[in-house]
């Protein structure tokens, strides 16, 4: 339970951060407000909004009590985390990062918040390749050589071969 403690904790603040304060800066600079009316464009983009929120909870979940740790760096699983989201696709925090900011871009219609979303989709792959893989490979060796050969980086494998 400490460790779901503790990822809610960095959750939290990367969330404020990088996903609430970030992007009202972007539409607070770019002068973009709140639609005057929800139509289908508001809809479509709260719902994938949640979507992605639901997805990196999710994860959050089945870092804390598979992995016994949180998606932090400082303070990262102490099993290697190959379930829930993570028998689908590699990185899905991250995909749930940038879908809540394509539908936070749509909700808005602001070209400057999808500007942000693509930025943060560079930075997380370039995260992913310079930093997560070396790291986990050599956490985990061949353990995560397997998880890598059976699940993709990016685009979900919606079904497994058996």
């Amino acid at each position: 339970m400490f460790a779901f403690a503790r990822a809610l904790v960095w959750a939290a603040l990367f969330v404020a951060f990088g996903l609430v304060f970030i992007p009202s800066r972007v539409l607070e600079w770019t002068g973009v407000t709140p639609p005057a009316a929800i139509g289908p464009a508001q809809i479509l983009g709260s719902l994938l909004v949640l979507a992605g929120g639901i997805l990196v909870l999710a994860c959050l979940f089945v870092f804390a009590f598979a992995g016994h740790g949180t998606a932090a760096p400082f303070d990262p699983p102490r099993r290697l985390v190959a379930q829930g989201p993570y028998a689908c696709v590699r990185n899905p925090i991250y995909i749930g990062a940038i879908v809540s900011m394509a539908g936070a871009a749509l909700f808005y219609r602001s070209l400057g918040v999808l500007c942000y979303a693509l930025v943060l989709a560079l930075i997380f792959a370039v995260l992913v390749l310079t930093y997560e893989e070396p790291t986990l490979r050599r956490l985990f060796g061949a353990e995560y050589d397997a998880y890598c050969r059976r699940v993709p980086r990016w685009l979900p494998a919606l079904r497994r071969d058996v």
